[in-house]
């Protein structure tokens, strides 16, 4: 639509569609208001995390699928059959 158009659809509207027409303006733009470009986060170096290898001297660590395991039944009991 032109612009002309649409501004004397505007102005032959009553008052109260007026401030409709306005708020509906208001509300687009807010909308589609354009955003600063987003930062990318940072990668962690995680070789450097002081929580990399606080494990690497337990030997119950060595299987850790078998320590789980062992931690479970401990827990909870034998499974039921």
């Amino acid at each position: 639509m032109e612009t002309d158009k649409i501004f004397n659809e505007i102005i032959n509207l009553p008052p109260e569609a007026q401030k409709q027409v306005f708020d509906f303006i208001a509300f687009l733009r807010t909308r589609y208001q354009r955003s600063p470009a987003k930062k990318q986060p940072r990668k962690a170096d995680l070789a450097n995390e002081s929580f990399i290898g606080i494990w690497k001297d337990r030997e119950e660590m060595r299987d850790s699928g078998t320590w789980l395991r062992n931690i479970r039944k401990s827990e909870w009991g034998e499974p039921s059959a």
